[in-house]
Parts: C-alpha cells; structure tokens; sequence
C-alpha cells in the first residue's frame, strides 16, 4: 500500500512535469524521457523504451498521425500549436504509463514476499485522477499562488496598480515559483533519474542531427543541452503570458484567476508561433529570449550513464524503423 502511494506522488510530479516541460514544436526527432526510459518520436511514429528491474528492454511502439493530418483545422496559425502541445501532453502522459506500468509490473515479480503478487499496473482512473490532481496543482502553484501574493505586494506598493508593473510582477514570481518547483523535484531519486535520461534524449538526438552512427560512443560526446526543449518554449510561455496579462481588464482576484485559464490555450498558441518564427528565421532578438531555457536545462538534464544512452537509442531506432517501414497501417490517434 505505502509503494503504491509513493508511486502515485512520483506520478503527480512527473505528470506536472510533463505539462510544464513539453515543448510545442513540430517534431523532426524528439522525444521525452520517462521513468526509467525514454520516449522518441519521429513525424509519423513513436517508440518507447523502458528498461525493466531485471534488466531487460521492453519497447512500446506505434504510428502516430499529426492533428493536421487528421483535420486541416489544427494546421492554422495559432490553432496548430494548441494542437501540437495538446497531442505532446497527451503522448507524453501515456509514456509516462506505460513506464510506470513496466517498473511496478518487474517489482512485483521481484516480491518474493508474496507468492501470488497481485499486479502492480496503473488503472485508467488512477492514472486519470493523476492526470486531474497534477493540471490543479499546476493552476494552484502557477496561477493562483502567484496572483495571490501579486496582488498581497499591490496593497503594499502603489506603484503595482499599474497593469503592466502588476503583471510583471506576477510573472516574477511565477518563475520563481516554477524553478524553485523544479530544484525541489530534483532531489527526488526516481525524478533526478528522469532528468538523466532527459539528458541522454538530448544525447541521441544531437547524435542523429549530426549524421552520426546512432552508438553509445557518439551518443556520449554531446551536450545534454538541446535548443529545442521544451524548456525553452516554456520560457516564452511566461514571457507571453506577462505581456498578454497586463492587458486583461479585471480587478478581482476571481476574474483575473479565471481569466488566467481561460487564456492558457491562447498563450500556448502565441508562443508556438514565436518559437516557430525564432527557428525558421534565426531572428537574434527571438533567440535571446529562449535562451533562459538553455540556462534551465542545467537543472532539467543530468549526465546519463551508457544504460541510459542505450534505452535512448533503442527507443530512437525503433521510432526511425516505423517511421521508415514501406507498410503505413492506420496511425494511433493521439
């Protein structure tokens, strides 16, 4: 019983985590690590790679179709990138299961305690009430708890009645909130972990950039520190978000908070484009401001070991065979 409430807060956290770090970019090779694995995905397909607590691999994997593919809706300005962060937290989230269900499912093998363990996998509602209890933790700590104390220093300082200045003032603090969030996870074992393969995604798919063999030993020599992280689309959310908020006309704490929600989509769509614009022009300004996602993943990645490269490739390899193969059967929807 104690494992498995240990196991459902590791899952809180690693599902916020998801929903903070998935960037909104359209994928070439990318990928997201996972608990004791790696997630790859390549414009039509997605390989996960876990390694189980004997030792051995075990790999999921399917075709996946780009929501413009399946309505061309999601292929406009703005619309596409609610749709690719939407279709990245979803793909992530089931990642995220299926690791969970591998690492549980090899400990419960290994319980020698119990001559008939009972199986460890996560349910649909877990894994749904996990899914609801990490996006109200999410609105609690980046939306409330920020407008709050916001608004606390606006009785206290004159000048914050200025909505650009009150505005700033709440992105101030939603960052240091988030980095103050994402230092404290990292001490967790099993997070720390995830942040390692982190890093050996980045790894993998510096290696593929480059046009090298996909081995450990090229693998090992690259940086941890990937431009197009999620981190850094996650920066430009913030910037966006303190711009787009000091224009919203409401003054009590009730509106300003539901306002806030509401415009989640909008902002994630805004900043897509931006990011998209930034890597499509190599604007020097528009790289400036991702940049501070870079100086994130000092945090968000750590050095791998060669296991965590190999899963890596391994989920790599796989993704690249689907995306490959001659014969194309109907994609997943996600």
């Amino acid at each position: 019983m104690l494992t498995s409430w240990v196991w459902n807060i590791k899952l809180w956290v690693a599902n916020l985590a998801v929903f903070l770090l998935k960037a909104g970019e359209e994928v070439l090779v990318g990928g997201q690590a996972v608990f004791e694995g790696v997630m790859m995905r390549s414009p039509n397909s997605y390989s996960i790679a876990v390694r189980k607590p004997d030792g051995t691999i075990v790999v999921k994997k399917d075709y996946l179709q780009r929501p413009s593919d399946r309505r061309a809706l999601w292929g406009y300005p703005l619309l596409r990138g609610i749709a690719t962060l939407a279709q990245a937290f979803t793909l992530g989230v089931r990642a995220l299961r299926f690791s969970t269900d591998q690492v549980l499912g090899g400990l419960g093998k290994q319980d020698t305690r119990d001559p008939k363990p009972t199986s460890r996998e996560i349910s649909n509602g877990v894994m749904a009430m996990n899914i609801l209890v990490a996006l109200t933790l999410f609105v609690l700590l980046f939306k409330f708890l920020p407008l709050v104390l916001a608004t606390w220093l606006q009785q206290h300082f004159s000048a914050l009645h200025n909505p650009l200045l009150f505005s700033s003032a709440d992105g101030v603090i939603r960052l240091g909130i988030f980095l103050l969030y994402i230092v404290l996870v990292a001490q967790i074992r099993d997070i720390r972990r995830i942040f390692e393969y982190h890093g050996a995604e980045h790894k993998v798919v510096f290696t593929y950039e480059a046009h090298e063999a996909l081995t450990v030993a090229n693998a090992r020599e690259h940086s941890t520190f990937h431009p197009r992280c999620g981190t850094s689309f996650l920066m430009v959310v913030m910037l966006i978000s303190a711009v787009v908020y000091a224009f919203v006309p409401f003054e009590s704490l009730a509106m300003r908070l539901l306002s806030r929600i509401v415009l989640i989509p909008a902002i994630a769509g805004v900043s897509y484009e931006i990011i998209r614009f930034a890597a499509l022009r190599r604007i020097r300004v528009l790289e400036w401001i991702t940049l501070p996602g870079l100086w994130l993943q000092r945090v968000t990645t750590k050095q791998p070991d060669d296991p965590q490269l190999e899963i890596a490739l391994r989920a790599l390899d796989e993704a690249l065979l689907l995306e490959n193969s001659s014969v194309l059967p109907q994609p997943a929807a996600v």
